[in-house]
């Protein structure tokens, strides 16, 4: 895949190389931090979402702002960035002061802040995800999906892989179960490595999950999670072996309607839902 590496400013700011330059702001890798300097790209993640005139656009990590200015710069009316690295204050005070009263910055840990309660809705959640905590924060955003309208993140491509997966695929786990179960999966585009200061090891993968209005099916998160956990911890087992820490093994597969022979990457999102009812029904 062929991408453009063009930086060239369209709302006046300083090119993102000077601003880094200017504030000293090398990657730190403690903080998971690859920055984003094409322009063109963080345009066209900005557009993955959609309209951002109304609600609240929120962003988690935004480091030199490049993605900030694409997602104001494309309409968004209010974004929030949240942001832990406080090297970064001066260069978000440049944005915001470019786009007065359209930017908040929340100096947190994203992991401890409910972004459900963020803003007003519609939400859309819009990020370069810092890849070591991106897979924890979207698990703990999909616990209020209907919070969000929806969330383009950016993740190493393996993620998205998972995130995507259809059952009988390699890359099918609980991952994949527990996102498809409550959002709409679709793979947007791939982002190579030279892309970002300093370049990951790593394609990425930019998603737009979309959740739906109900799970796909019914279930208790926790108790789907559970089985899911069960299953694909010993995903080369059968059923019946591999649910035993769940209770009767066989009872619960005939009571989901599932062959216990089958193994856990065989097994629709619908079939998990209906073994996690069959738990909760023994209970």
């Amino acid at each position: 895949m062929t991408e453009s590496f063009g930086e060239k400013p369209f709302d006046g700011l300083p090119p993102l190389r000077d601003v880094i330059a200017e504030y000293g702001l090398n990657a730190r890798k403690s903080l998971g931090q690859n920055f984003l300097l094409d322009l063109n790209l963080t345009g066209r993640i900005a557009r993955a979402a959609g309209d951002l005139t109304q609600g609240t656009v929120i962003e988690v990590g935004p480091g030199p702002g490049g993605l900030t200015r694409a997602l104001l710069g494309a309409g968004a009316q209010r974004v929030i960035a949240i942001e832990r690295d406080t090297r970064c204050q001066g260069i978000h005070a440049q944005i915001a002061a470019a786009y007065p009263g359209r930017l908040e910055i929340i100096e947190a840990d994203a992991l401890k802040i409910d972004a459900a309660t963020l803003g007003d809705a519609p939400r859309k959640i819009v990020a370069n995800l810092p890849y070591n905590v991106a897979t924890p924060l979207l698990l703990g955003w999909l616990k209020t999906p209907q919070a969000f309208d929806c969330l383009v993140l950016m993740f190493q491509k393996e993620v998205v892989d998972r995130l995507a997966a259809k059952p009988g695929t390699k890359h099918y786990g609980r991952l994949s179960v527990i996102a498809q179960w409550l959002a709409e999966v679709r793979p947007q585009f791939e982002v190579n490595p030279r892309a970002f200061t300093p370049p990951p090891k790593v394609t990425s993968t930019v998603v737009r999950l979309d959740p739906r209005p109900e799970p796909l099916a019914p279930a208790r998160m926790e108790t789907l999670e559970k089985v899911t956990a069960a299953a694909f911890g010993q995903r080369r087992k059968m059923l019946r072996a591999s649910l035993k820490s769940l209770g009767d093994a066989e009872a619960l597969c005939a009571a989901a309607g599932l062959d216990p022979t089958a193994r856990a990457e065989t097994i629709s999102v619908e079939g998990f839902a209906a073994l996690a009812r069959a738990v909760d029904g023994a209970r």
